[in-house]
């Protein structure tokens, strides 16, 4: 769809970090479609300016490293002089460090790489666009945290501890900016296939990757209740409720965008554990398995 003059979003200045890829190409596509004026602040320069050509005059490509403060200095002042405001800011930019299946084989090494960028070049960034917002009236800022940050679990410690503290500051920043019209919330996104998280297929070929791959993705379902992997445009279509102002009054709050699978328990285990006595005790037990 191209972007025109109407829309959730019409008129709005937007500010996407990461924006070039996987979830953020999502969100910008989204924006754009809805009227926004998309800047796209991302380091992969090959697919920020193919996108805000394939886009059009409404977006465009500004080279930023988030865990940089000198680069998002630039990125504000380039906002600046081009549209003079900025009305939404989606924290999306993150990286993941080094996978370790468990926390005593974690070397650390990307310990602090990992917090400049998905905590300290996030809060950064929400700084300067809050000074702005105050200004202007108000806006809103959308923190992509992840649901490693809800559900505790094995791996990517790192990343983990770094999204946790997203969330926190979601919703201390949401309290301290109330007051000037500006609402802060974030959103959690579950399992969402892109370059960031996927496991690697080298090596197999076409039907080897395809088994593979629909292995792990009974993997990633077994735990939530809609049997589907999620899509980029799943969690765009939650920034533009938070962007928009359909959550005008909503402020301070975490939407996990991950087929229901925070919500609880999705295994039947009682009908588990039925089976496995029926098995010892034939006829009993049996009801509800």
């Amino acid at each position: 769809m191209a972007a025109g003059d109407s829309g959730e979003l019409a008129g709005r200045i937007a500010i996407v970090t990461g924006g070039a890829t996987g979830i953020g190409r999502a969100i910008t596509e989204l924006f754009s479609e809805q009227g926004a004026r998309v800047v796209i602040a991302d380091i992969d320069g090959e697919h920020g300016e193919a996108l805000a050509a394939e886009l059009g005059e409404r977006v465009c490509y500004r080279p930023t490293d988030v865990g940089d403060r000198a680069d998002l200095d630039a990125l504000f002042a380039f906002v600046d002089s081009q549209f003079g405001a900025v009305d939404v800011l989606v924290n999306n930019a993150a990286i993941t460090g080094a996978f370790s299946a468990r926390f005593l084989d974690d070397d650390m090494a990307d310990f602090e790489r990992v917090m400049q960028v998905n905590l300290a070049g996030l809060m950064y960034a929400s700084q300067q666009a809050a000074r702005r917002m105050r200004d202007r009236g108000g806006g809103s800022i959308v923190n992509l945290a992840s649901i490693a940050a809800l559900n505790p679990g094995y791996a990517i410690a790192s990343y983990r501890a770094a999204k946790a503290g997203v969330i926190n500051f979601t919703r201390s920043l949401a309290i301290d900016l109330g007051e000037y019209g500006i609402r802060v919330n974030a959103i959690a996104p579950g399992s969402i296939p892109t370059s960031m998280g996927r496991v690697s297929t080298e090596g197999l070929n076409e039907d080897q990757a395809a088994a593979m791959q629909a292995e792990l993705d009974e993997a990633w379902l077994i735990s939530q209740p809609i049997k589907r992997r999620g899509t980029p445009r799943d969690v765009a279509q939650a920034a533009l409720f938070f962007a928009g102002e359909r959550s005008a009054y909503v402020t301070g709050q975490v939407l996990a965008v991950d087929g229901g699978g925070s919500a609880g328990e999705a295994i039947n285990r009682t009908a588990l554990l039925a089976r496995v006595r029926a098995k010892y005790f034939p006829g009993e037990g049996e009801e509800g398995a």
